[in-house]
Formats: C-alpha cells, structure tokens, sequence
C-alpha cells in the first residue's frame, strides 16, 4: 500500500525496518508495535524522519499481518511524509530490507536503512548521515566510541584477547547508501548480515563513519524498554531520590557536619563521624540512580569506614551514580535540629557540598518547635532530596 503527496518529488529514501518479533523484548506484540509512553515504537521511530527538511520516501517494512496498523501509525504520526509505502517483511532482516528496497520509487538517489528498535533517533543524525552520503558517495554509518574494556572470548568463556578499543566503535542507525550500488549489493549476494554497511563493504564498497548520537540506543531487552519509558526526545532521563538520616548527640566526640567541623558543639554518634547532613546526601544520590542505600553500600561492619569524613563518603557515592550512567544535576538538604545554628555557616557548608558532589547543593535548617526528639536536644535529622539525569 503507499500514498504520496502531490507536488513533493522526494530524492531520499528511509527503509524503516519493523518487521521483527522482538523476542528478547517478551512482549505479546511485535517490537514496532510495543506501546513506550502510550504510542508504539513505530510512532516514535516515525516522527524524527516526517520533521527532516527536505521531501522523502518512507518505506515502512512491517509484519505481514499487521500492514493496515502500521499503514494507520503512519498517517497520524507522519503526515509531513511525501510518500509511504507499508511492505510486509521477510524471515531474515537482510530479507525484510531487501523488501524494502524494492518498493524504492524511481527518483531515489539516497537510500537510509533504519531499524524501529532505534526509535528515539533524532532528526539530526538523520540529515548528517544524508549530507555525508551526498558528499562522499559511499556507504555512512553513525557511531560512537566504545568506551568498555572489550575482550574476545572462546565458546568456553575464557578470555583469549583484550582488544584496543581504541580502533573499536558502535554504530547505529540509520545507515546511508548510494540508490544504485545498495541495490546492486542486494541483488547479488545472498548471505543474511546484522547491518546493511557490512553488505555494502562485502560488495567492494566504501563505508564512512559520521557522529552518532546517545538517543539512538537500540531497544532490545526489557531493560532498555524501561529507560526508553523515562526517555524523552529531548533526551534527558531524570530522577529524583530521597534520603534521611537520623543521629543522637554525643558530647564525646567533635561535630562534624556537611564536611565541616564544628567547635565547641556536642557531636553526633555513629561508627563514621556521624555527619547525618552528609550522610542524607548519598542515601537521596544513591535513591536516585537506583543504587539502594548508604547503608547497604557502606556498612558499620566496614572498617574502611570507621570515623570516615565526608569526603570519603561523597566521593564513593559520587563515583557509584557515574559509574550507573547518571550525572548528578542538584541536591537540596534541610536539617532539623536545635542546635548547631546552620544559618550562621550556610553559605560555607553549600560550598563545601558542592565541591566535593560536583554540582550545586542547597542547604537548609529549621527546629521542630519542641516537638520529638530533636526538639528535646536529643539530636539531629537530615533530609536531603537528589536529581541525577541520565549523562
């Protein structure tokens, strides 16, 4: 099926490819048709490519059985096409490409393949990798650095070779391709491949690399349905946590609090330096990144922690939330207590939180009029909220 619009003569093709089952995905629908956010995969994967500036064909490869739904995402998802054609898919994804191609119309001079399971794809990587085909006359593919330790394993699992990750990128899509030499790989070779540019390469053909883009993950694993749920366009994942935490005064030792010392005031016990303000900080970070707590992380059973500062504690947590793909955008703490005054030193304490969170934190202090145990003098509570996005 296909409907075009009058007076738009496109000269770029996407093949947007949705015709898989996504079993990874345990889903009861195929992948392209997986609700993120109440609309399909495929909606999403659509709208990047009706927002690109110049007219193009979309030939959408979906399972047979669903050609009608996929015909109707289209329209309302992407009116702004010039021209669609919905094709049903084959076995392998080099077959359901393949389909795809041969529904190109005449005009076409570049041809994308992009995969629906990249849904989130901006417009931008879209125009790049078109630019580049035009400029180069070769195969492009968008990638990043590989930024993992990447090793080579036998059948056993035994590691047999650390490669230089150096030389090593991932890439995504979509992949762009001269008209004519795509469709001559296609038509002559006859093994299945995993992306379209290896094809290209196995015909003799160049392929290029452009900049690609964090939002054009792929979504394969139940994992990565749950971040592309949080994710949107403009892709900032962020979350909030919250932490608490609680200590009793103990005129035996020095009061620590927010990574400063505090003469002449009673402490507050614990097996660390009892600095519940900071203390608050790590529990809300790791609350935030879905790390658990501070202390499942850092137990009184931990001797690296006994009579510790601040400092160790923030940097761990810090190091945690970094290590979970998160960057910490800002923290708010209030302490309520009697004493010591905060007010008098608040300035300093935000800008040793700060220093050593990496981005602004916001200190408060209030008393709880008499009531509970801080209103007793029996001690302090910290209530500290975190956001962190996804970096």
């Amino acid at each position: 099926m296909a409907t075009e619009r009058a007076g738009s003569v496109p000269r770029v093709a996407v093949v947007l490819v949705g015709a898989g089952s996504g079993v990874r995905l345990r889903q009861p629908v195929p992948k392209a048709f997986v609700p993120v956010r109440g609309i399909p995969l495929l909606a999403h994967a659509v709208e990047p490519i009706a927002a690109l500036a110049e007219p193009v064909q979309l030939v959408v490869v979906a399972p047979a059985a669903r050609l009608d739904e996929a015909a109707g995402i289209v329209r309302e998802h992407g009116a702004a096409i010039a021209r669609v054609d919905v094709v049903p898919g084959g076995d392998t994804r080099t077959a359901s490409v393949a389909a795809g191609i041969a529904r190109l119309a005449p005009e076409i001079e570049v041809v994308l393949v992009h995969d629906a399971a990249r849904a989130f794809t901006p417009t931008e990587q879209f125009a790049r990798v078109i630019a580049a085909v035009r400029a180069e006359r070769a195969g492009v593919v968008p990638a990043q650095p590989v930024t993992d330790t990447v090793k080579r394993v036998d059948w056993t699992g035994a590691v047999e070779q650390t490669l230089d990750r150096a030389s090593l990128v991932a890439v995504q899509t979509p992949q762009g391709f001269p008209r004519a030499e795509l469709v001559a790989a296609y038509a002559t070779d006859g093994l299945d491949y995993t992306d379209d540019a290896a094809l290209f390469a196995a015909a003799g053909h160049r392929v290029v690399t452009v900049e690609g883009d964090p939002l054009a993950h792929k979504i394969t694993t139940p994992e990565d349905l749950g971040r592309a749920e949080l994710l949107g366009r403009s892709g900032m994942i962020v979350r909030t946590g919250i932490g608490v935490d609680v200590h009793a005064y103990d005129d035996a030792s020095p009061l620590w609090l927010g990574g400063l010392y505090w003469p002449d005031e009673p402490g507050l016990s614990g097996h660390s330096d009892g600095d519940a303000l900071s203390h608050a900080v790590c529990d809300a970070l790791l609350s935030a990144a879905g790390l658990g707590d501070l202390g499942s992380r850092f137990g009184t059973s931990d001797p690296r922690f006994a009579g510790a500062h601040a400092d160790v504690f923030i940097a761990e947590t810090v190091a945690l939330v970094d290590g979970a793909g998160f960057e910490i955008v800002n923290v708010a703490v209030q302490v309520i207590a009697n004493r010591p005054k905060v007010a008098a030193r608040r300035l300093e304490l935000e800008a040793r939180l700060t220093e050593l969170v990496g981005a602004p934190v916001s200190v408060s202090a209030t008393t709880s009029d008499g009531l509970g145990f801080a209103g007793r003098g029996e001690g302090l509570t910290a209530i500290a909220t975190a956001s962190v996005r996804a970096s």
